[in-house]
């Protein structure tokens, strides 16, 4: 694939990630900053770097599973695979402007 071919598929796996809302709070997860990075390589395997708000999130074990799901729905991606990580910590000014004003925070 082409750089501007990866960049359209990145931008068709953060639309699909923005369809995944966390349960506790009513803004999708990308809009929250918990996810880092994606990552397209040439096999069309995608690799999302993504946190929780916290260790102890009730959905740990299947909001991955969800992004990893919705993302493969893509026709472009063979695989998808999401690394938890807590570095850096999750803090509310990750989230996006749009996310603050959603939550009352501005």
């Amino acid at each position: 694939m082409t750089e501007a071919e990866l960049e359209v598929v990145g931008d068709k796996i953060v639309n699909v990630i923005k369809t995944i809302y966390d349960p506790e709070i009513p803004v999708d997860i990308y809009e929250l900053g918990l996810i880092y990075d994606v990552f397209v390589n040439e096999d069309n395997d995608a690799k999302i770097l993504m946190t929780l708000t916290s260790p102890n999130c009730p959905v740990a074990e299947s909001l991955p599973r969800e992004v990893e799901d919705k993302v493969m729905s893509l026709k472009e991606i063979n695989n998808a695979e999401v690394e938890i990580t807590f570095d850096p910590t999750w803090t509310q000014e990750m989230m996006s402007e749009e996310a603050k004003l959603e939550l009352g925070m501005l």
